[in-house]
């Protein structure tokens, strides 16, 4: 999180993802929230080696570390902000559909980033030029949702 916010605000943690906002104008330019997102992405790499080389703990979970992948999902449209127990909430169909796109078609043997075609023309960038493969989802409610799908990670680490 500390790789990611700021300039992201970080709203919770939900079970294993973290919902950050880009509140407008906090990335300037907007293309540069890609570089935060592959600061996250390196952050996590980081903190991935750092656990597989500590020879603590030789539970399953601390030994199979290296087989975590990590995902980051953008969409850019509106929503409400409200507070609960003093804590910035936002709703609305945009947040829904962000939420949907976690649970998507795309492979879950690499590491990636899935950005939709609001996002990415919020950030004014071409996901051709950027190397980004496009893929549609297709959730109830929403009808077909272009996005596009990149990898912006740096080298995974490797088995022990």
């Amino acid at each position: 999180m500390r790789h990611i916010a700021p300039p992201l605000e970080v709203i919770g943690i939900e079970g294993d993802a973290i919902f950050a906002r880009a509140v407008d104008g906090a990335v300037q330019p907007a293309a540069a929230l890609l570089d935060v997102l592959r600061a996250g992405f390196a952050g996590f790499r980081d903190r991935q080696r750092a656990l597989q080389a500590d020879e603590s703990c030789a539970c399953g979970a601390c030994r199979a570390v290296w087989r975590l992948r990590l995902k980051a999902i953008g969409h850019y449209g509106p929503f409400l902000q409200h507070r609960v127990a003093g804590r910035a909430q936002i709703a609305g169909a945009d947040v829904i559909l962000a939420h949907r796109l976690l649970k998507n078609g795309v492979g879950r043997t690499a590491d990636y980033a899935l950005l939709t075609r609001e996002a990415l023309r919020e950030m004014d960038v071409d996901p051709a030029r950027l190397g980004f493969m496009r893929h549609v989802e297709h959730y109830e409610h929403f009808g077909a949702v272009e996005c596009f799908v990149a990898d912006l990670t740096a080298t995974r680490p490797r088995a022990a």
